[in-house]
């Protein structure tokens, strides 16, 4: 039986079967197989991200939107907004696959608008002239 998202396990569950996914992935597998050097860490830290964003604990120490224009740099540019479509599907159905209630329906909005919102960054941020 499925249920709202309620508790910091229940996001650990979440990020922890949702990258599962991601690093099995054909299309971009890659840039996170390649760019994360400790899963334990970076799973711990986007528990954190989500805890922070669903339950407004401050948790999360971070700027994701850093994180991602270096992703990119390090892929020569690579990044396309179709691999953000295909990281949001993955994020729809492992939440589908898990849960369902009002944070489950908060998750899949503001991925929703943080994939745009980052794809926006890293695209601005190479036809930055320096």
């Amino acid at each position: 039986m499925k249920h709202d998202l309620k508790t910091r396990e229940d996001v650990s569950k979440l990020v922890h079967h949702f990258y599962e996914k991601i690093r099995q992935n054909k299309d971009i597998g890659h840039f996170f197989n390649e760019s994360i050097l400790d899963w334990d860490d970076h799973l711990e830290k986007l528990t954190d991200f989500w805890e922070t964003n669903l339950f407004f604990k401050q948790k999360y120490k971070g700027n994701p939107k850093l994180a991602h224009q270096r992703v990119d740099k390090h892929f020569n540019g690579s990044i396309e907004q179709k691999h953000f479509g295909i990281w949001l599907n993955l994020w729809f159905e492992t939440i589908d696959q898990y849960f369902e209630g009002e944070l489950a329906d908060r998750a899949k909005n503001n991925a929703r608008k943080m994939a745009s919102h980052i794809f926006m960054n890293i695209y601005m941020d190479r036809n930055t002239i320096c």
